[in-house]
């Protein structure tokens, strides 16, 4: 995709504060509009709760992005690209703590329908990361001291949730393990058996907000680790939410996120009907599965993101921004490996003399 050559500079939002003109941000601690520069004040308003789209359904041009309503901005280091309101400007990438981050002419394509806020600032989301740093035993003093705003930044993430209704038939054999005594006299014994049972039948799963992440920079593992969200009470998209947070743009396809639910549901449904059975071991399953009333969201999830580079080599971890549960990886210092291991060692030689100068 064709990229200015400018860098943008300063970031943050176009909601201007009524009282002093300074530009507002939503601040999750209060779970409102506000000004650092006056303290004013505003109300987000009542927002509902986020719509279920029909997936059958050819999606509305209203369901996408204006180019005027939003700009892609594309990170030269890491290649995350986020989105923001026109106006916007991206100072640092999130993910890789760069300035190389440049606006594009590239469309912001699908708009979201749905959010789910920040329930906390970024300085609660600091004490998070501290605390899980403090259990990294062999992280290096400087990762831990060093945790700031700087390194930690509020993100919105592109997410599907789906629903579907499904029906799946079935065939099968699964094995119970037996025993038996055979044999006699001195021959007598217990031998265990596999005892064979032909199954089919008709399995039915109603699968509510299956969660798919829509971003390769924040996938389905690093989203599985710090889940779950509450994606029933996302609400209805409103800008206000997004006021001095970035949002990542989505580099997954809803046709693509929604084949990948498929596949998620049909592991759910094959453990399902194996688990009915209280089988001890499966020759073989073959299932057949069809989906009705397929909904679909389009909600934006709060996630702090925090990097860090120590040797030259970058470091992520991600905070849940609704319940605070921190993943993710922190440097390991040779030093404090070394001088474990050390103490590891002089603990067990220190405890093989005491035990021979006491006997």
């Amino acid at each position: 995709m064709p990229k200015t050559k400018d860098t943008e500079k300063v970031g943050t939002s176009i909601k201007k504060c009524p009282g002093c003109g300074a530009n507002m941000r939503f601040n999750a601690d209060i779970q409102m509009l506000f000004c650092d520069h006056c303290q004013t004040k505003i109300p987000v308003g009542e927002t509902k709760g986020a719509n279920e789209l029909d997936l059958a359904d050819n999606i509305s041009k209203d369901a996408f992005w204006e180019q005027s309503d939003a700009v892609v901005f594309h990170c030269d280091n890491c290649g995350a690209k986020v989105v923001l309101s026109e106006g916007e400007t991206a100072k640092v990438c999130p993910f890789c703590g760069t300035s190389h981050v440049q606006k594009t002419a590239e469309l912001a394509g699908l708009k979201p329908n749905g959010v789910l806020p920040f329930l906390f600032g970024e300085e609660k989301a600091i004490e998070y990361g501290k605390k899980w740093a403090k259990k990294r035993l062999f992280a290096p003093r400087k990762f831990k001291r060093n945790l700031s705003a700087d390194n930690v930044k509020g993100v919105y993430t592109p997410c599907f949730t789906f629903d579907s209704y499904t029906t799946s038939t079935y065939v099968g054999r699964v094995g119970y393990t037996r025993t038996r005594t055979v044999g006699s006299g001195n021959n007598r014994r217990t031998e265990t058996y596999t005892e064979w049972e032909n199954i089919s039948g008709t399995h039915y799963e109603n699968f509510d907000d299956l969660l798919i992440t829509a971003g390769s920079k924040f996938d389905q593992k690093k989203l599985d680790k710090i889940s779950p969200y509450e994606t029933n009470a996302s609400r209805e998209y409103k800008e206000a939410f997004l006021l001095g947070f970035m949002a990542y743009r989505y580099d997954k396809e809803l046709s693509d996120c929604w084949d990948e639910a498929k596949t998620r549901m049909d592991k759910i449904i094959r453990k399902q009907i194996i688990n009915s059975y209280h089988c001890d071991t499966v020759d073989y399953l073959n299932v057949s599965t069809s989906h009705e009333k397929v909904t679909f969201k389009y909600v934006m999830l709060p996630v702090y993101i925090g990097n860090f580079t120590f040797k030259q080599k970058l470091y992520n971890f991600f905070i849940n921004g609704t319940n605070g549960k921190v993943k993710g990886k922190a440097p390991v210092s040779f030093w404090r490996v070394f001088f474990t291991v050390l103490l590891g060692i002089a603990v067990v030689v220190g405890g093989v003399l005491a035990y021979f100068l006491t006997k």
